[in-house]
């Protein structure tokens, strides 16, 4: 069984001095983390410079994004970004991407807000492009330029990824055409724990149960061929009480978060970690034998909390 990887979430964590969100990575790689993931939303800090900075504050840590909007982006921009972002962090650089679900983003960009099915269309097509020009010996166009002047073009330093020309490929998501995109593409699979509620506005998200991720993990495995044993699953933890009363921490998250669960639901999904830190520490190898996760990324609202769990695991 696969050993365990820990990955911080930048949401919660405040840019508003550089000293100190530097000073924040450098104490993550020192807890244990192993990774340190920005996410890609209006009103948050903008993830690549972000993750160049996370990365030159530190010596080992891994830096990503949890997860870019693919609507956000141009492909061929994007590939730029990452390819830079790839060579400036030393080939630390983990690409998680998705189709985007928050329409109040889409309305604020004045990006038009398609059904989620030619969103993954898009997505699809940004990632084939971004293959294709990672794999490719540059634009023809240049060709004089790099011919006359020596230019090269920028390349990501890691080949695995995309086609195994770019950085680890993270896919998160939770419905069926975006895990069978991951099954087929990923390095990394993220099961994102937030599925949308039906018949409600697009957006409207509730914490998965155990149910729902034994179904999704089956998913994958199913139309990932050959490929399910090289893939790394990830899951993103909505909350970590640390709490001698389970059932209490329970009914803590149950109010706090407005999820319409029962504790007990609460209690076993892997998406929650609540208990003691012996008791999360067990949940989590536990998790780990039911499902496969072996890559947990926590927010950073809730890092604290976690550390300890992460010298229980370790």
């Amino acid at each position: 069984m696969s050993e365990f990887r820990f990955s911080l979430n930048l949401f919660g964590i405040s840019l508003k001095d550089g000293d100190v969100f530097k000073e924040k990575c450098r104490e993550a790689e020192r807890q244990g983390f192993d990774a340190v993931y920005a996410p890609d939303h209006l009103g948050e800090v903008a993830p690549f410079p972000a993750l160049v900075a996370a990365a030159a504050a530190t010596e080992r840590l891994r830096v990503g994004t949890l997860v870019l909007n693919s609507a956000f982006w141009n492909p061929h921009l994007l590939a730029r970004e990452v390819a830079t972002t790839d060579l400036l962090t030393g080939g630390r650089l983990e690409v998680g991407i998705g189709a985007g679900y928050s329409k109040w983003e889409f309305d604020e960009a004045s990006i038009g807000f398609e059904p989620f099915g030619k969103r993954v269309d898009r997505l699809t097509e940004t990632l084939t492009v971004m293959e294709k020009l990672f794999g490719g010996e540059g634009y023809e166009a240049r060709r004089p330029l790099r011919e006359n002047m020596g230019l090269p073009d920028i390349a990501p330093v890691q080949r695995q990824g995309f086609g195994g020309y770019g950085p680890p490929l993270l896919v998160g998501g939770t419905g069926d055409r975006m895990m069978r995109l991951a099954a087929e593409h990923a390095d990394i699979v993220g099961i994102t724990g937030l599925f949308q509620v039906k018949g409600r506005p697009p957006g409207t998200l509730q914490i998965g149960t155990a149910a729902d991720a034994d179904d999704r993990v089956r998913f994958v495995r199913e139309h990932a061929g050959d490929r399910v044993d090289r893939i790394e699953w990830n899951i993103l933890v909505a909350a970590v009480v640390v709490t001698g009363d389970r059932r209490a921490g329970a009914e803590q998250v149950k109010a706090q978060f407005g999820l319409d669960l029962s504790v007990d639901d609460i209690l076993e999904t892997p998406f929650v970690l609540i208990g003691t830190v012996d008791q999360i520490a067990e949940n989590v190898r536990a998790n780990r034998e039911r499902f496969g996760f072996t890559h947990l990324t926590v927010n950073g609202l809730f890092s604290d909390s976690f550390v300890p769990v992460i010298e229980a695991l370790r």
